[in-house]
């Protein structure tokens, strides 16, 4: 165990009092845990910490002018977009994050969501909390199209851990894969352009970064090569979709529905054009594909682990800038 003092700037987005902290308590003199903190909170929090645990908090290059002793930061998450990286460095910073401990989760909730439109769960769910099954004149209620996933051809974008995890549950359910393409990667033949991969799925399905090249990789012109009937399935990231051209596209009924988990801005504070009331089959999730306990008690169980290699003198999972 180091003598080190560490702050969790932002533990409530992570521990909902259900995990056991007692792990990454072991690594540290102290750990300081704050539920949430504000940007002009962040400094003084870490004055004199030699470790920072962030979830989304932003440490950006004026924090770490105003604090010298900070050594490394450990991220409690995949992406570091809240991290600047560069003066991290610059500094002599260490960046490490987490990774792979929301797969099982993540992987579950894109085929609950690829489920739920298939049998048009939300429609009859209110179906019959609207009292149409007990005013039925049978036994049973098919106002809405029920859809098999079998012999359905899913595309996957994105084919790393996460992908692969929902190609494997798909193929279980006798769906076919195909891999898309993604711009600025270099080619592959097991992977089709994206105007190849998208009028032949029954379903699409979003598991890549969103950088530059990928934002807005779903814009008005691929929405309109998808088949009528295609489901969209994002658990990604928001920026991913262009959410105008979606809304207009599900309003018009060219797709068969779409369900995501994220949002370009999240929490939506000032509004998103797939929060509509009037959207027809859309499911929206609160970015909670990732959050259960186990995934969550995992990345305790990672930051555990990068602090111990840091102090260890070989860091794991760093992030370089």
């Amino acid at each position: 165990m180091s003598t080190s003092r560490a702050v969790f700037l932002d533990h409530a987005s992570l521990d909902l009092g259900d995990l056991d902290l007692a792990p990454l308590h072991a690594q540290f003199g102290e750990l300081v845990l704050h539920g949430r903190s504000d940007a002009e909170q962040v400094a003084g929090r870490l004055a004199g910490a030699k470790v920072a645990i962030s979830n989304k908090v932003r440490i950006d290059a004026g924090v770490l002018a105003r604090c010298p002793d900070l050594k490394l930061i450990l991220v409690a998450a995949t992406g570091t977009n809240n991290i600047d990286l560069a003066a991290a460095r610059a500094h002599g910073v260490v960046v490490s994050n987490c990774q792979g401990y929301g797969t099982p989760s993540v992987a579950q909730h894109t085929l609950m969501l690829l489920l739920a439109l298939a049998t048009r769960l939300p429609d009859y769910q209110a179906a019959v909390r609207a009292g149409r099954w007990q005013q039925a004149t049978q036994f049973c209620l098919l106002d809405f199209p029920i859809v098999e996933l079998e012999g359905k051809t899913l595309g996957l974008l994105g084919h790393g851990e996460l992908g692969s995890a929902v190609a494997r549950l798909a193929e279980a359910f006798g769906m076919r894969v195909l891999l898309g393409a993604l711009p600025g990667r270099p080619p592959r033949a097991d992977r089709l352009a994206l105007d190849e991969l998208l009028p032949q799925v029954d379903a699409l399905t979003l598991h890549c970064p969103l950088t530059d090249a990928t934002r807005n990789l779903i814009g008005q012109r691929e929405l309109d090569l998808m088949k009528p009937q295609a489901l969209l399935i994002n658990t990604a990231r928001g920026g991913l979709v262009d959410e105008q051209a979606l809304a207009d596209t599900l309003r018009r009924g060219h797709l068969g529905g779409a369900a995501f988990d994220v949002l370009s801005v999240e929490p939506p504070k000032d509004g998103n054009p797939l929060l509509a009331d009037d959207l027809p089959r859309f499911i929206l999730t609160p970015h909670s594909a990732w959050g259960s306990r186990e995934a969550r008690q995992r990345i305790v169980g990672q930051l555990s682990e990068n602090a111990a290699a840091f102090f260890a003198g070989t860091p794991r999972r760093e992030v370089k800038a």
